[in-house]
């Protein structure tokens, strides 16, 4: 028996999960404290199951928390940056393109010192012991707490970003740092600001996870809690305290995995309709498909393995005008149960629509028999339209797949879709992202670049395998149950002796307790 268990922005989700059997699932409204939503969701599930809290071998949380603080610039620490790249890069120094609010809130303590390795192992520059050292000191003058060490071409020798680590361990016993190879992506500044990004939340990220166990402590659930994160895959309570910025977008991957699972597709394209905004995915193999481009997270350019999702404004409480002819983006979010029609505000409304044409009960419908019949089908043909002008932008080229409709706001679309092969509306669809937590499994994956005249190719694969497999592990995966799920090889242009950029990600299972035993 697992709980997953996703905190949004207006609803928090829960269920219970017997395998891949949903026993009881919950909706509650996400409180302004996170903990009360998530602490009553939790009692909702457990009751109406009846369980004692000791069958239960799992609970797995999707949540926005991180993602939040970084949107909203708050709880974030003043990090130090100590960059080793000199004598390049000095015309782009840590943070150059970060809007002000962040840096300013991050504190723009910035450090570039010499040290670094170029794309083939050779240095880039000696490290210059004193150098560092004195950076060290300047920072411990400042009370600074938390560092993002980065250095060029750390995934592939990472040992200049360990020597600084280490010392600055050293001198500050209490530090909080992120090394950027533990993200294991190339391209310095993108690296580099996921690694800021990381370190500034590490503070916050230890009274997230401290508030969820204790959560379940009060509810007398001893098992593990696992933590959701971007590539649809978990992670343990301590790797959430040292990686937080690992959980940025886990939301609408949880979607996508959760329609998996519900409709037994591993490829299509799924719409997860939500109070605001419509996030369309597609499913490859049974994951998300990843985005190749840069993601910007709070306004900064990150390399972070997000999901490719389209968000567009379409939602059931987005806002109706111009007689239908015009849905969205403006909403009344989570104010719809007040401010929509059906509830006994005075506001025109998506879901007000879908209740007037007769095809939802929702509210009082008595309180949209007024809109005319042209009104009413106007705008339900606008939703369409505008669902499928996203689908199309998501396919991968002009290939007809499915489609699955999930969230609360999935009762929005009431007639076919151009864009879709097929349709699929599966039970339990309002709480796909929940599911989607409860059934996630435990990932890792590492990056290099290599030359196959340097490394025979299957012996560099089977390194980074190994690497992947590890971290894996470190997350909290069975051992036994590690497959390797994908292998990206680039070819490196300008560079000769086959120099290839190559990326192996592996996944397993959960490395369950059994039930009744304490984590």
């Amino acid at each position: 028996m697992r709980i997953g268990i996703d905190v949004g922005g207006t609803h928090t989700d829960a269920v219970i999960m017997d395998g891949n059997h949903v026993v009881t699932s919950t909706k509650v409204l996400t409180s302004a404290d996170v903990m009360e939503g998530v602490a009553n969701a939790l009692d909702t599930v457990l009751s109406n199951s009846g369980l004692p809290t000791d069958q239960i071998q799992s609970v797995m949380i999707g949540t926005t928390q991180f993602t939040n603080a970084i949107v909203e610039r708050r709880q974030l620490a003043k990090t130090g940056v100590f960059r080793l790249c000199l004598p390049s890069g000095r015309g782009l120094p840590p943070m150059v393109d970060w809007p002000d609010d962040i840096a300013d809130a991050v504190g723009r303590h910035a450090y570039t010192l010499h040290g670094g390795y170029l794309y083939d192992g050779w240095p880039v520059a000696d490290l210059d012991m004193d150098e560092i050292d004195r950076a060290i000191a300047d920072a411990k003058s400042k009370g600074l707490k938390n560092f993002a060490v980065s250095s060029a071409f750390s995934p592939m020798n990472a040992a200049p970003e360990e020597l600084v680590a280490k010392r600055l361990r050293a001198a500050i016993p209490d530090a909080h740092i992120t090394c950027s190879q533990s993200f294991g992506r190339l391209g310095l500044m993108e690296r580099e600001n996921a690694a800021i990004l990381n370190a500034t939340l590490l503070q916050f990220a230890d009274s997230v996870v401290s508030a969820f166990l204790s959560a379940l402590r009060l509810r007398h659930l001893t098992c593990p809690v696992f933590i959701s994160q971007n590539d649809g895959t978990l992670m343990n309570a301590d790797f959430v305290r040292a990686f937080p910025a690992l959980t940025f977008a886990s939301g609408p991957t949880n979607s996508l995995r959760g329609a998996m699972l519900l409709t037994g597709l591993d490829d299509a394209i799924v719409v997860d309709i939500g109070g605001t905004t419509s996030d369309i995915g597609v499913l490859q193999a049974g994951f998300p498909r990843e985005s190749n481009s840069v993601i910007k997270v709070g306004g900064v350019r990150t390399n972070f393995r997000m999901p490719d999702i389209q968000a567009i404004g379409l939602g059931g409480g987005s806002l109706v005008t111009n007689d239908g002819n015009t849905l969205g983006p403006q909403s009344v979010g989570h104010k719809l149960t007040s401010e929509g029609l059906v509830f006994g505000g005075s506001t025109l409304t998506a879901t007000d629509i879908i209740v007037a044409s007769g095809r939802e009960e929702i509210g009082d419908p008595g309180a949209v028999a007024h809109l005319s019949e042209t009104l009413v089908e106007t705008a339900r043909q606008k939703m369409l339209t505008i669902l499928d002008r996203g689908i199309d932008m998501m396919k991968p080229g002009a290939v007809q797949m499915p489609v699955i409709l999930v969230g609360g706001g999935a009762v929005l679309v009431t007639g076919d879709l151009k864009a879709a092969a097929r349709v699929h509306r599966p039970e339990h669809a309002g709480v796909a992202n929940a599911i989607g937590a409860a059934i996630a499994q435990v990932g890792g994956e590492s990056e290099k670049i290599v030359s196959y005249q340097a490394i025979a190719r299957e012996d560099a694969i089977a390194e980074l395998t190994k690497e992947a497999e590890a971290r894996a592990k470190d997350s909290g995966a069975q051992d036994d149950s590690l497959r390797v799920v994908d292998i990206e090889e680039t070819e490196v242009p300008y560079m000769g002796q086959e120099t290839m950029r190559v990326r192996v990600k592996v996944i397993g299972d959960l490395a369950f307790k059994p039930a009744g035993t304490s984590a």
